[in-house]
């Protein structure tokens, strides 16, 4: 009996890896068209939505750490995406800031989420059920 549980079929895990990977790479062609990798934006939405946040700010949203975020960081920025600054109050903060550049790259990035949605195979009301058990759980393991 004790078998059973070691089937691939019966693991929460590897649905969620499986669709993960799926997913991204439906994202894929639809990012390199705006020149942006997933977890670059990933980044760039949240700056779309606040303007302006501090590096730990993003990797706790994002779940991750300064070292995986310190590169990605500099890459938008070599783009010429967002700037980073050292915060006057506090030396060892790291302020990202959208650049002109940033903010109109979001007209060309808001036609991304309509596309990605016509390639999944959910209805509506079924995607924002998925977002929001996806969320509860994500909520409730940190």
């Amino acid at each position: 009996m004790a078998t059973n549980l070691l089937k691939l079929d019966r693991q929460l895990c590897f649905p969620l890896y499986a669709l993960s990977r799926q997913i991204t790479g439906l994202y894929r062609p639809l990012l390199e068209a705006i020149g942006l990798t997933y977890p670059q934006y990933l980044v760039m939405m949240l700056l779309w939505e606040h303007n302006s946040m501090t590096v730990k700010a993003i990797g706790q949203e994002l779940l991750l750490d300064s070292g995986t975020l310190t590169p990605l960081l500099k890459r938008l920025e070599k783009q010429g995406l967002l700037s980073r600054r050292r915060d006057e109050l506090d030396e060892r903060s790291v302020i990202i800031t959208l650049t002109t550049a940033g903010n109109e790259l979001r007209k060309k990035a808001e036609k991304v989420p309509a596309a990605l949605i016509e390639k999944l195979p959910l209805a509506e009301d079924e995607s924002c059920l998925l977002i929001n058990q996806l969320h509860t759980i994500l909520k409730n393991l940190q």
